[in-house]
């Protein structure tokens, strides 16, 4: 059977840098909490938003307005804060093309996610996009590729995640699924071995022979 591909969106199909930062700069701001430098606000592409937000907080409260606040600029303007990497449309449509069923499994807010994929050229070709629900109940890579895998009705052995970041790899492994580590989003090489990556990819090309 040909495997069903998984794909993450921010640091993946995507480059969100700008959309997320900005945002996470304006929660911030709206706690009254100091805004880190862009190389610190960069490393909050990727995981959950209470999982960043907590530990910085450190009050359930806060971490609700902050969280809030970002889903508000997000809402308005974030979501069209981004770019698509080179070449990925074009592969995404070649593996499309081969047989591959796609999806988008993302830490983002579902409707978000859903938005920013509609608009994006190769967006219809996904069967479904996957995101974290507003309430953080569904948020963690391992919840949502179990509730992508319910939705499409496959089994782990019959996918492949494809993501930039170590919690890209850690859902898979979690699901003793198949992965691969992209090179051109916000982790790095060191990063997604240490995470378990079965192999890495450089450049969108590279998905194609692996």
């Amino acid at each position: 059977m040909t495997p069903t591909l998984f794909f993450d969106l921010d640091g993946t199909l995507i480059d969100s840098a700008i959309g997320i930062t900005r945002c996470v700069a304006y929660a911030l701001e709206r706690v009254d909490h100091p805004v880190p430098d862009d190389a610190v606000l960069r490393t909050w592409i990727g995981p959950a938003l209470r999982t960043s937000f907590a530990p910085l907080l450190n009050d359930v409260s806060r971490v609700e307005e902050a969280v809030n606040a970002y889903l508000e600029r997000f809402d308005s303007v974030g979501w069209t804060e981004h770019a698509l990497y080179p070449d990925i449309a074009e592969v995404v449509a070649a593996l499309h093309a081969r047989g591959h069923r796609l999806a988008v499994v993302t830490a983002k807010n579902e409707p978000h996610a859903r938005r920013i994929v509609s608009h994006l050229p190769f967006g219809h070709l996904f069967d479904d996009v996957i995101g974290a629900t507003a309430d953080g109940v569904r948020s963690q890579k391992p919840e949502l590729i179990a509730e992508a895998l319910q939705r499409l009705g496959r089994d782990p052995r019959e996918c492949t995640m494809i993501g930039d970041r170590r919690m890209d790899i850690a859902g898979a492994r979690h699901h003793a699924m198949a992965c691969v580590g992209v090179l051109w989003g916000f982790g790095d090489e060191a990063e997604l071995i240490e995470a378990g990556a079965d192999r890495l990819a450089a450049t969108p090309r590279d998905l194609l022979p692996a």
